[in-house]
């Protein structure tokens, strides 16, 4: 081996060496490095910076399951309606084909219904149980119910004013009941049953029938105190109203008088308001239980199929004074609630409508009614219901004021008794105050036109009818349009006088209704005066429109001018 060779295998295994001893270096950093790490881990970390964090993986969408508990509900209902369905053949079909003595008949309905009651207390509590339990109270409070209303009209057994105690406490019972465990479909169940039920064990609607259900309301408004049920309140106006109501109409087409309906609507109306008032503080639907306490007055408005008119106008009367009282004082039942406002007050007119065409006659209800719409029209100037009962009151006594008044009268001389003539002008007085109130209140093209149509027949019905009545059918009826056709260019140039007074720029509405009416009076001139009117009246009549239009024609222009001239200096 030469010395060049040796000096090659020195030179390795010196860089062996060295590789040697970095690895081992590198070794030993590791190991240090892992026992730092280590000990990192171990201490509790206060902050550590945050990866954004992923985003999770998509599940596959849950199934919704299906909505399945109207099955119990559907299933609970119908059980109340068969088991009750059951009572009832239980206490009036079995008497009939006696089967079982009456005692034992009675005393089954009332041990059924303790038992369903009991059912229910022990089943509302367990998980699920609240459908049925629910359904079951419901089922025994209608047949004890039903079972005091066998033994009161179908027994005779007890008088009806210890049937009505008993009721009482049954119905504030069952509802009582509703108000602990807070189901208001408890209560609805109590009461809807009854107006199906009711007239089958009642043998037909009757005076003890409705005393029943007016206890049965009574009874139920204390439990909705503090509470928002609506759905009660609906419930307990239709089992006071609709049986009240079927009484009425059955004893209107009997031609039966029946004073006890009469205050039964008397009392239905009173519980109606009476408990919204109390109750409107308790709910956030006030507009919807006014609406249905005003249902609950209706029979008051038909109470003439049972009483005089008198009486049944006298009735309207006080209910629509109450409502009035009650829409104008207000208080915190109403305060803040337009909605109720607004439907008494359509309550109230339609009540005050009622009274007045129940107990007058039309040549009287006309000019009554025009008054009223007049009064309201003037009273109630801003939009909203007080204007649509104005507009009632005026189309009902617009309607009365036809009839008596009709446009054959304007045509052909109609000779009218004193107090028909009377009422006639004054009907046509108050149609033109009523048209102008409405066209102030609501100054529209369309409410112009309107009132000069209805303004120019009412002129000319009180021309005719004072023509006709103090010269008689002949000369007085030629005379009364003579004075009409008077009235209507005068009227015009009225108009055209107010115009001159008001800006450019409004003038043209009173410009176009005066040389409307201007128009109206030569047409009526020319068609029907030159044919009707004869001898001195038709000479009389073209003359005096003649002068009357030549002066309006001078006097516009001069006024127009000095008008322009007054602007031009300021």
């Amino acid at each position: 081996m030469t010395e060049s060779d040796q000096a090659v295998i020195a030179r390795m295994s010196s860089d062996f060496a060295a590789m040697a001893a970095y690895l081992a270096r590198a070794s030993a950093d590791l190991r240090q490095l892992e026992r730092i790490v280590g000990e990192r881990a171990a201490r509790p970390t206060y902050w550590q910076p945050s990866a954004p964090p992923a985003p999770p993986a998509p599940r596959p969408p849950a199934r919704t399951p299906r909505p399945e508990g109207w099955i119990g509900k559907s299933l609970a209902v119908a059980g109340v309606a068969v088991t009750l369905v059951g009572v009832a053949l239980l206490l009036v079909l079995a008497a009939q084909a006696g089967i079982l003595r009456p005692g034992f008949r009675v005393l089954a309905g009332a041990a059924l219904a303790a038992g369903l009651v009991a059912v229910a207390w022990r089943l509302v509590d367990r998980p699920g149980g609240r459908v049925g339990a629910i359904a079951l109270a419901a089922t025994g409070v209608a047949a004890a119910y039903i079972d005091l209303i066998a033994v009161t009209t179908v027994y005779h057994w007890v008088p009806a004013a210890v049937g009505l105690a008993i009721a009482a406490v049954i119905a504030v019972s069952g509802l009582m009941l509703a108000r602990r465990w807070n189901a208001e479909r408890l209560g609805q169940l109590v009461l809807f049953p009854l107006i199906g039920l009711g007239p089958v064990v009642a043998d037909g609607v009757n005076v003890t029938l409705v005393s029943f259900m007016l206890a049965l309301g009574a009874a139920s408004v204390p439990v909705q105190l503090g509470r928002d049920w609506i759905g009660l309140h609906a419930a307990r106006t239709a089992v006071v109203a609709l049986p009240l109501s079927v009484a009425l109409v059955v004893a209107g087409f009997d031609s039966d008088r029946s004073p006890m309906l009469a205050v039964a609507s008397s009392l239905a109306a009173l519980l109606a308001i009476g408990s919204a008032l109390i109750l409107l503080p308790h709910t956030r639907q006030k507009t919807a239980m006014a609406t249905l306490s005003a249902v609950g007055t209706i029979p008051v408005l038909a109470a003439s199929l049972v009483v005089d008119d008198v009486v049944a106008a006298a009735l309207a009367a006080m209910q629509a004074t109450a409502l009035l009282g009650i829409v104008i004082v207000g208080g915190s039942p109403t305060r803040g609630a337009p909605g109720v406002r607004a439907v008494w007050s359509a309550l109230a007119a339609a009540s005050a409508l009622v009274a007045v065409t129940t107990a007058l006659h039309g040549p009287v209800a006309g000019p009554v009614l025009l008054a009223m719409a007049v009064v309201v029209t003037v009273a109630g100037r801003q939009p909203g219901v007080g204007r649509w009962c104005a507009a009632g009151f005026g189309a009902a006594g617009s309607l009365f004021y036809l009839a008596y008044a009709p446009p054959s009268s304007l045509v052909e001389a109609t000779e009218l008794p004193t107090g028909i003539a009377v009422s006639t002008i004054v009907a046509s007085l108050l149609l033109v105050a009523w048209a102008a109130a409405v066209t102030r209140s609501s100054p529209a093209g369309l409410s112009w036109a309107a009132a000069a149509v209805v303004s120019l027949y009412a002129i000319t019905t009180i021309a005719v009818t004072s023509g006709v009545l103090i010269g008689g059918e002949d000369e007085g009826f030629l005379a009364g349009h003579v004075a009409a056709t008077l009235c209507w260019i005068i009227l015009a140039a009225a108009v055209l006088r107010h115009a001159v007074t008001v800006s450019r720029d409004e003038r043209s509405l009173q410009v176009g209704g005066g040389m409307a009416l201007v128009a109206a009076a030569v047409a009526k001139l020319f068609l029907f005066d030159l044919g009707t009117l004869d001898g001195i009246f038709r000479v009389v009549v073209f003359i005096a429109v003649g002068l009357v239009l030549l002066a309006m024609g001078t006097g516009y222009a001069r006024l127009l001018a000095q008008k322009g001239s007054r602007e031009n200096h300021v």
